[in-house]
């Protein structure tokens, strides 16, 4: 493994490289908002938190370079991360196929909802869908722009446990 002074570059690119990416999703949301006036919904911007954490963790262990140990937790709390981040996407992917007569129908927007209730009945609410939910808008080569979220919520957190077994391996 080729090491600076003492440190190994390869999960430190790693990391950084995971913070690219989730600064590019980030980046392709605000596009699609601004650009392509596509309104992200609740859990639209539930995701977009997720990739927030994601990037600022990968943006941390680039610029620490963890050992064994470091590497260890880093990886941890991005797969965990990343697992809450599944979890939201899948729910958004199903409710983007539920038959129409089953649809929620629309609530409040987030603002509203962080405003008057509770963080853990707005979570609750956030997490039910809305209508708004589950309108797919945005699609290519035929998944919805949380049916690439689930992809790449799979792929970050599938990169963690790779960059953790990477820096486990180096033995440092």
């Amino acid at each position: 493994m080729r090491t600076v002074a003492g440190l190994s570059l390869v999960p430190r690119f790693g990391y950084a490289l995971g913070f690219l990416a989730c600064a590019g999703l980030i980046g392709f949301a605000f596009y699609l908002q601004y650009y392509e006036y596509q309104e992200p919904c609740p859990l639209c911007l539930l995701q977009r938190l997720v990739y927030m954490a994601l990037m600022a963790v990968f943006l941390i262990a680039a610029l620490h370079g963890p050992g064994r140990a470091g590497a260890m937790a880093y990886g941890g709390l991005l797969f965990a991360t990343a697992g809450a981040g599944v979890a939201t996407a899948a729910r958004h992917v199903w409710l983007q196929h539920l038959p129409k007569d089953q649809v929620p129908e629309c609530g409040p927007g987030l603002e509203y909802m962080l405003s008057r209730f509770p963080l853990s009945q707005a979570l609750q609410k956030i997490l039910a869908g809305s209508g708004q939910c589950a309108e797919t808008g945005w699609t290519f080569l035929g998944l919805s722009i949380a049916g690439w979220s689930l992809v790449w919520f799979v792929l970050l957190g599938v990169f963690a446990v790779y960059l953790t077994l990477l820096a486990v391996r180096s033995g440092r």
